[in-house]
């Protein structure tokens, strides 16, 4: 059975008839050049766009390198900050110990001059006591025999002596006894005296002169240095004398006729007679 389309109906072109249509369409525009010229916009935007996004993209990555450049720059110099902070405080801090160091050696350099002058001072000091004792020793007077006391005292009259009268004085003392000098000075006589028997006359530091009579021995020579307190002989009754005893003058001269009075002389060297 055959159908028939009606005459004068329109029906709507199929899909195949559209799409070629629409393909003959395209290739029309395309001999004409109005595909060219419609199309050319479209792909210039398109150019337009990417070439946007692409430099949209390496200024990012500029600016990315150029902050990151930019913080590792300043990291750097915060770095170097920092370093150089810790060198001057290292410098400081080395300088400080130092200056500490020298400080304390010079304390210490201090302390010892000090301790050594004090030390000087003391040793100094005595010296000098030591000198000032043995000027005191040698300037001291003694007894010449030591806890005797006088028995016949000065310018005593009587027979026994030649001039009528006792030129010294007797001091009490066993035969034996120790005889010292009663002060330092020099031996100008030792020897036989006469009427003294063994005698010892000596040159005072002061300038005056002492004598020691009627001795058992004599120890020193003429010229010898005595000390105060030496020991110069033992008592004894050699030459004119009735017993064991010393006489002991002091004189302005070495001779016989220069005596003073020798417990006056002895009280005057501060001895308690």
């Amino acid at each position: 059975m055959a159908f028939t389309r009606a005459t004068g109906k329109h029906r709507a072109p199929s899909r195949l008839t559209r799409r070629s249509a629409h393909a003959a369409g395209i290739a029309a525009l395309a001999t004409t050049g109005v595909l060219g010229s419609l199309s050319s916009p479209a792909l210039a935007a398109d150019s337009e766009a990417a070439k946007v996004a692409e430099t949209g993209l390496t200024q990012a990555v500029s600016l990315d390198t150029t902050l990151a450049e930019q913080i590792d720059a300043q990291a750097h110099a915060q770095q170097r900050q920092a370093d150089a902070v810790a060198k001057a405080k290292a410098k400081a801090a080395a300088e400080a110990r130092e200056k500490a160091a020298k400080a304390k050696a010079k304390a210490k350099a201090e302390a010892e001059r000090k301790a050594e002058a004090r030390a000087k001072e003391v040793r100094e000091e005595k010296a000098r006591a030591a000198r000032a004792a043995e000027r005191a020793r040698l300037n001291a007077f003694h007894l010449p025999v030591a806890g005797s006391h006088v028995t016949t005292g000065y310018n005593t009259g009587g027979s026994l002596w030649s001039s009528g009268s006792h030129s010294g004085v007797d001091f009490q003392a066993a035969s034996g006894s120790s005889v010292v000098a009663v002060g330092a000075g020099t031996v100008v006589e030792a020897g036989w005296g006469g009427a003294y028997g063994n005698n010892i006359v000596l040159r005072m530091a002061d300038g005056t002169y002492t004598q020691y009579g009627h001795l058992s021995s004599i120890g020193v020579s003429v010229g010898q240095s005595v000390s105060s307190g030496q020991q110069i002989g033992l008592s004894g009754s050699t030459g004119n004398s009735t017993g064991p005893h010393l006489h002991f003058e002091a004189r302005t001269t070495p001779d016989y006729g220069s005596d003073m009075d020798p417990v006056a002389y002895l009280r005057s060297h501060g001895l308690n007679v």
